[in-house]
């Protein structure tokens, strides 16, 4: 089936706009209260076999991500009310549906586009300054992935290991999340790559191999994303 078009510039926002909600802002981002909605895929969900079958691409896509939001915009829509009426009790309940459900959307739209087709990108090696900033921080991409292997591998129960850059330093970092806590969490880290490691990204193809999954899944993890958003975070190096 083929999918329509690229994630629109309202879904390129999310990540910064909703990491404000789930940092404790939420209340104050309310005043212009609006609901979130399931991103297009810039891809078939066949595109990234034989690394992710078609099955898991849609299943998660259409049925996991979705459930994210629909439990956001809930939450969200429960938040807006509690804080209409002054139901401070509420609000604080509320905390939590918002930091998992927000961050799985926040996270899985960046996941989307961490990834591409083989013939369109996909394993491609970093280019430019990202790569360069690679070699510097962890010595080589053979070692970075090695890294964010062994932490991904190394999550207990569902997260995330993610590659990410630190805004004051510029300097690169791997780190693992939690469930669904977006990177924000760890402090002041722009996220470069994100791979989902929960049972539902992998299981019908993989079973409880894990390790498997985090092997070929960088056959079409989208570096030119990566690089680019590196490249606008780091205009000068």
């Amino acid at each position: 089936m083929a999918l329509r078009s690229l994630v629109t510039r309202r879904t390129l926002g999310l990540a910064s706009n909703s990491a404000k909600l789930v940092s404790g802002s939420a209340v104050a981002q309310l005043r212009g209260f609006k609901t979130f909605s399931l991103p297009d895929l810039p891809y078939d969900y066949g595109a990234l076999e034989p690394a992710i079958s078609g099955e898991i691409m849609q299943l998660h896509h259409q049925k996991h991500h979705q459930t994210y939001i629909t439990n956001y915009n809930k939450a969200l829509e429960q938040l807006h009310e509690a804080t209409e009426k002054g139901d401070s009790s509420t609000v604080v309940k509320l905390q939590s549906a918002i930091k998992f459900n927000g961050g799985g959307h926040i996270n899985h739209s960046i996941f989307w586009k961490n990834l591409a087709p083989v013939g369109e990108g996909g394993g491609e090696l970093p280019h430019g300054s990202l790569g360069w900033a690679i070699d510097k921080d962890f010595g080589s991409l053979e070692k970075l992935i090695q890294k964010m292997n062994t932490q991904g591998a190394a999550v207990q129960g569902s997260g995330w290991v993610w590659l990410g850059l630190e805004k004051e330093s510029k300097r690169l970092v791997v780190e693992t999340t939690s469930n669904q806590d977006p990177l924000v969490t760890k402090g002041p880290l722009v996220p470069l790559v994100g791979i989902d490691v929960w049972e539902h990204a992998y299981y019908l193809q993989y079973k409880n191999v894990r390790p498997d999954y985090l092997k070929n899944i960088w056959k079409v993890v989208n570096w030119k994303y990566a690089s680019d958003i590196y490249a606008n975070e780091c205009p000068s190096a």
